[in-house]
């Protein structure tokens, strides 16, 4: 990995008004790290979550993921990571088709809840579990662990319980877990949620070095706005709009829309006149 350290942490398809046109520009297929084309899931039974869901993202991208409860988004982030089936479409992970149950080192996922994804007693061993069951030897894990836990500057925890750390600290921890693995792609679901101001601060500064391409869904939209180079607006399984962060969640019509709401930060303030 060539990230550089972490500082320390007290470094601190329906009709919608004014509907963005996702960008349709063909990217450089040399540069490509996902694409999923005509994406449909449903479990057996059940409506359609994802319908016809196409997407490409180019290396290097921060894309946030936005769109209400229910939208789709999670179902979307299982089936890139072959968690899920997709009922039709295809789903590929730099110019190779993901099949279904085929475990891809390129990919990584970092769940909403930490303590769902930390189950070892030390975390040494919990960032240490996903380079061993790739079938690396213990001299091939051990510097991966350290370089992940470096990155993420948790370097002094290395013998401490997961399980005894805060939520932020367990935040780090398991993308640790995720990045020792060296993953070209990682996907966020929720990370900022629970996070104290200094957790998040904290956060967002590392995701701003990190060098891997990016999926990352929020309902801290501001958050995403200092992250994200570009926004996908997902609701009902289906892109309503894409393109720049600033100009998707600005809009006001389109985000009331959809369930959600404008950034504080781009509602346009007049300050109080004085008589």
């Amino acid at each position: 990995m060539t990230q550089s350290d972490f500082t320390s942490s007290d470094s601190i398809a329906a009709q919608t008004p004014n509907l963005q046109t996702p960008n349709l520009q063909t990217p450089n297929l040399s540069s490509i790290a996902l694409a999923a084309n005509n994406l449909w899931f449903a479990y057996p039974n059940h409506s359609p979550i994802l319908k016809s869901l196409s997407i490409t993202v180019t290396a290097g991208e921060r894309v946030g993921v936005i769109g209400p409860n229910g939208a789709g988004k999670t179902t979307f982030f299982m089936s890139l990571c072959s968690v899920l089936t997709p009922t039709q479409g295809e789903v590929t992970l730099f110019d190779r088709p993901i099949e279904p149950g085929v475990f891809r080192p390129e990919i990584g996922f970092v769940f909403q809840n930490p303590s769902d994804q930390l189950f070892c007693a030390s975390v040494r061993e919990d960032v240490a579990f996903g380079p061993e069951n790739m079938g690396l030897t213990p001299d091939e894990v051990a510097p991966r662990v350290h370089d992940a836990l470096r990155i993420t500057g948790m370097t002094d925890y290395i013998d401490r319980s997961p399980h005894h750390l805060s939520g932020g600290e367990k935040r780090m921890v398991a993308i640790a877990a995720v990045l020792a693995m060296q993953p070209r792609l990682v996907i966020y679901d929720e990370p900022s949620a629970s996070l104290d101001m200094r957790a998040r601060r904290r956060l967002i500064q590392f995701l701003l070095q990190a060098p891997e391409t990016m999926l990352i869904s929020s309902h801290d939209l501001e958050f995403l706005l200092e992250v994200c180079d570009r926004v996908v607006l997902l609701d009902d399984g289906q892109i309503i709009a894409d393109g720049d962060p600033r100009d998707i969640m600005g809009d006001g019509d389109l985000m009331l829309a959809h369930g959600l709401e404008k950034p504080h930060s781009l509602v346009p303030h007049v300050e109080a006149h004085h008589d």
